[in-house]
């Protein structure tokens, strides 16, 4: 469900406030998340661009973002999304 890419996409994302979220059961990083001006109706905010980094450090290494990217789905898993 979510893969290094998604995590990799939202570490790359220049605006801040980003997210990683699930909309209609898949993975997507957008701008702005649910509820904030420009963001998607009913997604589910799953991670933020802020969180990640301080969760990641500014270097995060590619098995940190697979890592990272598997306790998400994990997570996400759990919640039944």
């Amino acid at each position: 469900m979510i893969d290094e890419a998604h995590v990799r996409e939202l570490r790359d994302a220049r605006n801040d406030g980003a997210a990683l979220v699930l909309l209609e059961g898949r993975a997507q990083v957008v701008d702005s998340p649910s509820g904030e001006e420009g963001g998607p109706e009913g997604a589910l905010v799953v991670i933020g661009k802020r969180e990640l980094t301080d969760r990641l450090g500014a270097a995060p290494t590619d098995r940190d973002l697979r890592d990272l990217a598997r306790v998400l789905t994990d997570v996400v898993g759990r919640l039944g999304a």
